[in-house]
């Protein structure tokens, strides 16, 4: 009996047209995976620079919004702020039930615009922060925040979903 194992061990050893199998069996786990983890991390890396995008467009609205010139001209005042959000989500200043926002699932209440109250001083300690003509620099400031929760690679391996922030800053130049 132990000597047909061993002959059957031997035929086995000079066989070679299954390797190739064993190898893509051994291997294709393993390349299915690092393909999938890159597919994710760039998936992940583009909802965070069309985040990135929308607030940058928002803080640039809110730093050149002046709602004053609307009562001024007998207009209906307008609230820059909320503006600015819509902008930063969606990419244009009114919104309808069907407009769709940059990235499947954020939302204006993920984003807050601040106009005009970070002022800083220009000049602290005789070091030039800001480049100015005024003493004090005013900022438009834009957070948001965007719970991604991915395409499922991240759920394979147990990491649960990532919260993406980012932020901008205009100066403040209300015409």
């Amino acid at each position: 009996m132990l000597g047909l194992i061993l002959r059957h061990l031997a035929r086995f050893r000079r066989d070679q047209r299954g390797a190739v199998l064993i190898e893509m069996t051994l291997i294709t786990p393993l390349m299915l995976t690092l393909s999938a983890g890159v597919f994710e991390f760039g998936n992940l890396i583009h909802d965070k620079l069309l985040m990135e995008a929308g607030l940058s467009d928002g803080a640039r609205f809110g730093a050149r919004c002046n709602s004053q010139i609307y009562t001024d001209a007998g207009l209906a005042a307008i609230n820059c702020a909320s503006i600015a959000a819509n902008i930063a989500v969606y990419g244009k200043p009114a919104v309808t039930q069907t407009d769709v926002p940059r990235i499947a699932g954020w939302q204006t209440a993920n984003v807050t615009v601040t106009i005009g109250t970070g002022c800083h001083d220009a000049v602290v300690g005789g070091v030039t922060q800001y480049r100015s003509t005024t003493a004090q620099v005013c900022v438009v400031q834009a957070d948001g925040t965007y719970p991604y929760t991915g395409v499922g690679m991240l759920a394979f391996i147990g990491v649960g979903p990532i919260t993406l922030s980012g932020s901008h800053q205009e100066r403040l130049m209300r015409f």
